[in-house]
């Protein structure tokens, strides 16, 4: 009896596994806000990595965070790097592609809890007197990470992540332009 329960329990182990495997090396998660806003005040608040911790919803992750602003003040080459207790990780993130006022691209290689390296896009369109933000990200998806999503939506758990930190980016940016 023990023998058929714990050949039972290793060829669900296995399927999973299998399954798991099958799953994609990468996903892609787009969410969008519209911001009472000009593109350039919107811009500005994405282009400069300093002005993150006023939208991007990491404070709110728990944990205290180190970071490290080097290169320039904002735009491409800009970087922040980062090491945190609780669920902050380290990584490292650089701006990539900056076009006024348009587009800002960023490149993030997360070193904890695991590695991963993912491509955060902003686009950003004028909308008559608003402004439609656009932000996707393309993200690795680890073997781990393959394992949890058989249990865990992880394009809900990441728009969950981005649409609060588009939700904080309409508070601030709406707020200063008053």
């Amino acid at each position: 009896m023990l023998l058929k329960i714990a050949i039972f329990v290793l060829v669900v182990i296995v399927t999973l596994l299998v399954i798991a495997a099958t799953e994609p090396n990468s996903f892609l998660v787009e969410r969008s806000i519209t911001i009472h806003a000009s593109p350039e005040r919107v811009f500005s608040f994405i282009n400069d990595l300093h002005s993150w911790e006023a939208w991007s919803g990491d404070n709110e992750e728990g944990g205290t965070v180190q970071k490290i602003f080097s290169g320039p003040a904002s735009g491409t080459g800009a970087m922040a790097e980062w090491h945190g207790s609780g669920r902050g990780g380290a990584a490292k993130m650089i701006i990539t592609e900056s076009v006024v006022p348009s587009k800002v691209s960023v490149k993030v290689d997360w070193l904890k809890p695991f590695e991963a390296h993912n491509l955060n896009e902003f686009t950003i369109h004028a909308q008559g007197r608003e402004t439609k933000v656009v932000w996707s990200i393309q993200a690795s998806n680890l073997f781990v990470m393959k394992v949890i999503g058989i249990f865990v939506n992880m394009e809900s758990a990441f728009g969950k992540h981005m649409e609060s930190g588009l939700k904080n980016l309409k508070s601030v940016a709406e707020k200063t332009n008053s």
